[in-house]
């Protein structure tokens, strides 16, 4: 049926599958296990997740091959009813990860990974188990060992007490979008586990992309000042539009937590309407003086933490460069930037025949306007032509898309 007899199941996740035509459908994101009284959990499929984030079960037997690259299904026809695990059945990573247990010579240990394997008759099933010794030492890390299911105590004890290590180190793989929907599919208490246990600018990232309400929740749960340092990290209009569904006094209590350059910023941005180009806009895109040369910009755009649709044009504008910044020039694209010599100055490049948009123009208008020019962002100037920032497609996606749209629906049943 497969290349592999025995795949551990951290090692799948992540990997694409596709159909017999050689067509993605999307990749894996854990193993689905049927508890049985009679012998170890049997797999009775793949959860995959599907673009939009709609998590779906493919069928094991609608697996033909299994490799360390790849998951190839048998047909092209697939189930795209969302996923929901049934009461006897279990997600290997979920719900196995860093589950405290009792090896057989009686010592703790922390599960690290679960193989499933497949049988002469072509069925999966949980067997081997991957577990780290829990040293007692502060510091020290206990040894790996490899066990059989039945070998082990505290497998499927609901009560037994699961860590966050193992499930971070799969997490930690994922895009941001992928992880905040895969912590949408945890239990509460799991969820706020490895919400914690992220570092500041990760938990940001990911609270970008989660519903408004799992984003409150998160928040509510950390402490004021840990609450305030992530919201330092998000982007200014996300921490804008999250501060917007909380209290107005435990608004002003995160704000005051927040550094005074941090916080100034957000604060500008609440001010605006909603639904117009100064609530919707960044605060923070890629802004040059005139006299920069045309590598200074391509270096700008090059670095990692920018997004795609702020790295695709650098704002020209005289000092000082920080919005709002002095008087607004123009724009010069990634595509001209390519095209000139490396030394040549910003000022004699850059394009002014698009009109920059005012903070109050309306959703409707910023749309008609980016769609007309093919834009993937446009400045948005102030009465006394400063540049005070940019609204982006995706700025403009997500205010387009009905309000619940990163929540997971049903979808239709089969598809080909």
């Amino acid at each position: 049926m497969a290349t592999l007899t025995r795949v551990f199941v951290a090692r799948l996740a992540g990997l694409p599958v596709f159909d017999p035509n050689g067509d993605q459908v999307g990749r894996v994101r854990d193993a689905v296990a049927r508890l049985r009284s009679d012998g170890p959990p049997a797999v009775v499929g793949l959860m995959a997740e599907m673009p939009m984030r709609r998590q779906i079960f493919l069928p094991i037997g609608r697996v033909t091959s299994i490799d360390s690259d790849s998951v190839v299904l048998g047909s092209g026809t697939i189930n795209l009813r969302r996923f929901q695990k049934g009461p006897a059945e279990l997600l290997v990573l979920a719900d196995l990860l860093d589950r405290r247990i009792t090896t057989p010579n009686g010592t703790p240990a922390a599960v690290v990974d679960v193989a499933m394997e497949s049988d002469r008759a072509g069925q999966w099933n949980l067997g081997r188990v991957a577990v780290r010794d829990i040293a007692s030492r502060l510091g020290r890390r206990g040894q790996l060992h490899q066990f059989e299911w039945d070998e082990l105590t505290g497998l499927v004890d609901s009560a037994a007490v699961q860590g966050t290590a193992s499930l971070l180190t799969v997490l930690e793989k994922m895009r941001p979008a992928d992880l905040a929907s895969a912590l949408q599919e945890l239990p509460d208490q799991r969820r706020h586990a490895v919400a914690a246990a992220l570092d500041d600018e990760r938990l940001a990232d990911v609270l970008e992309e989660l519903p408004e309400h799992d984003q409150v929740d998160i928040l509510a749960r950390l402490d004021r000042e840990r609450a305030a340092d992530v919201l330092e990290e998000m982007d200014a209009d996300d921490a804008a539009d999250l501060l917007a569904e909380l209290p107005p006094s435990e608004r002003a209590l995160l704000l005051d937590l927040m550094e005074p350059e941090e916080s100034a910023p957000v604060r500008a941005l609440m001010h605006y309407r909603p639904n117009t180009a100064g609530a919707l806009m960044t605060s923070e895109p890629v802004i040059l003086t005139p006299d920069a040369t045309v590598a200074d910009a391509l270096a700008r755009i090059r670095e990692k933490h920018l997004s795609p649709a702020l790295a695709a044009q650098v704002f020209v504008c005289r000092a000082p460069i920080d919005t709002p910044t002095g008087r607004y020039l123009g724009v010069v694209h990634f595509q001209r930037l390519l095209r000139e010599p490396p030394g040549d100055l910003l000022g004699g490049v850059l394009e002014r025949d698009i009109q920059p948009l005012p903070p109050s123009l309306p959703l409707a208008e910023i749309t008609r306007r980016m769609a007309t020019y093919n834009l993937v962002a446009i400045a948005v100037v102030d009465s006394n032509d400063r540049l005070v920032g940019a609204v982006t497609v995706d700025d403009v996606l997500d205010h387009l898309l009905p309000r619940d749209w990163r929540e997971r629906s049903p979808g239709p049943e089969t598809a080909s």
